[in-house]
């Protein structure tokens, strides 16, 4: 017997048409759009994004806004700058979201598993403890069960008292 487990939200994702140029300098140059984009923060180096994707509930990003792929060429200042981000956003992810755990990463270059590797990112991931079980790991599926919305309205109204104004 077949087993099917219905994801309706990343058919956008899978198949929907993919945008010419980079979707993170996209997001940069239009602050007007912020809520749709599902942004949380945003200053004069980075912005914070909520991954559209995520591997579990409350996953964001924080991205520079300067386009590169290369790690290795962006300024130490707004490489500092991500890392302070990153420290309040597990600060944010554990005190309002009841995340156990937090998982912080980047994927640089394509063959590195990024998923678009042309811009740099961080992935911030909150964890609890027996969110892989038996559905992730062998049958290689996750599941969302909270609503994207719900979250980002969530995060978003206290990220200013974890990132500044």
């Amino acid at each position: 017997m077949e087993n099917i487990l219905y994801a309706p939200w990343r058919t956008e994702y899978v198949s929907g048409e993919k945008g010419g140029g980079c979707v993170f300098c996209h997001i940069t140059e239009h602050p007007d759009l912020d809520e749709a984009h599902h942004v949380l923060y945003r200053d004069e180096r980075c912005f914070i994004v909520m991954n559209r994707y995520p591997y579990t509930p409350g996953h964001f990003m924080i991205i520079p806004h300067h386009h590169t792929d290369a790690l290795e060429t962006l300024d130490s200042q707004t490489w500092l700058h991500m890392s302070h981000l990153a420290q309040r956003g597990v600060a944010l992810l554990k005190e309002h979201f009841g995340a156990q755990g937090v998982n912080i990463g980047m994927n640089l270059g394509r063959a590195g598993g990024a998923g678009i590797a042309e811009h740099i990112h961080m992935h911030v991931v909150p964890r609890w403890s027996g969110d892989t079980n038996f559905i992730t790991s062998i049958a290689e599926t996750r599941v969302y069960s909270t609503d994207f919305d719900k979250i980002y309205i969530r995060l978003k109204a206290v990220s200013a008292e974890y990132f500044g104004v």
